[in-house]
């Protein structure tokens, strides 16, 4: 790699997976509060809502990940029009 081209805070993170709960080391710029020990070291840990893990495209497997409530306030909106 050239030097000098990376900023200065590229550093090793933790992307953790929150719906299955898989974890990887990658590098990133992405500011985090939150660390967590993995493979014997400490790193930044950033929390993510879906993965190749576990999206369906890449699982082939129909999943349904609702963190916030939005199907059911999605079905809770529409089941009005529906009557």
């Amino acid at each position: 790699m050239k030097e000098g081209i990376h900023p200065d805070n590229y550093r090793p993170v933790v992307f953790k997976d929150m719906s299955n709960g898989d974890m990887f080391l990658s590098r990133s710029t992405a500011k985090s509060n939150d660390t967590i020990e993995f493979e014997g070291e400490t790193y930044p840990l950033i929390k993510l809502e879906i993965s190749n893990t576990s999206h369906p495209f890449y699982t082939g497997k129909s999943k349904l990940v609702d963190t916030a409530g939005r199907v059911d306030k999605f079905m809770s909106r529409y089941a009005r029009m529906k009557k």
